[in-house]
């Protein structure tokens, strides 16, 4: 029965121990081990792959490490910065944090999700970092729905940032003003609020905080201490709570 050799061990057994050493190796021991090298990757393909594979995990873990210190070192403006909109439930055990733009398909499709969970756990509470980063329907959408909160309260906030999670067509002037119409909102003041530099201060801030956080892209969560780029499912956030509820 033959055995599968590796690199190393083919390598010590086509060279002598003194050639390993690649400074000191002659220019016949080099076209060796390149020799060597080539031909049993040509027999053995799937360890590039392997080894493709050992280099993603090893950056995961150091991005996964390193996004535990950044959320670490900005805790305060990430879970407390005194005016994001926090909902679920404000006494939760766990905090889910939403770094989010509405016009963002993985953001809408990520709406769903998150109310959901929201929904079936009950006890965790919910932050929404307005992140407008899709260009200027974006930004419109994001000072109607600050200026709504500021004038109107948190529940007209609610009914707002919902319609316009599920809304899809252009964010114009007129269609925010229906929507608030829908929810029997003070258009004409909301619209005169959205260039307040108080509102212009919330987004420049969050934005900041992003930028910190390296975030570049939408939505991004950030779970307790763990710090989520992307798209997750119901069942994978859930899992999540699970895990951080055992630390």
């Amino acid at each position: 029965m033959l055995t599968r050799l590796t690199l190393p061990a083919l390598l010590a057994l086509a060279l002598p121990a003194s050639a390993l050493d690649l400074q000191s190796m002659t220019e016949e021991e080099r076209d060796l081990f390149r020799s060597e090298v080539r031909s049993y990757l040509m027999d053995n393909p799937e360890v590039i792959m392997e080894a493709v594979q050992a280099l993603e995990a090893r950056q995961a873990e150091a991005q996964a490490q390193a996004d535990l210190t950044l959320v670490s070192d900005h805790a305060e403006a990430i879970f407390d910065d005194g005016f994001s909109f926090v909902g679920g439930n404000p006494e939760g055990d766990i905090t889910l944090v939403e770094f989010m733009d509405y016009r963002c398909g993985f953001c809408k499709r990520a709406y769903g999700e998150v109310e959901k969970l929201l929904e079936s756990d009950g006890n965790i509470r919910f932050i929404v970092k307005e992140f407008p980063i899709l260009g200027e329907q974006s930004l419109l959408a994001s000072r109607f729905a600050i200026a709504t909160r500021q004038l109107e309260g948190d529940d007209a906030y609610k009914a707002l940032h919902d319609a316009l999670m599920e809304f899809n067509g252009d964010i114009t002037l007129p269609a925010l003003r229906r929507l608030s119409d829908t929810y029997g909102l003070d258009a004409e003041a909301i619209e005169a609020r959205m260039d307040d530099e108080s509102v212009t201060e919330e987004i420049r801030k969050t934005r900041a905080l992003a930028q910190q956080l390296q975030i570049t892209g939408t939505p991004t969560f950030v779970m307790h201490d763990e710090m989520l780029r992307g798209f997750l499912p119901y069942d994978q956030m859930k899992e999540l709570v699970a895990e951080k509820r055992e630390l």
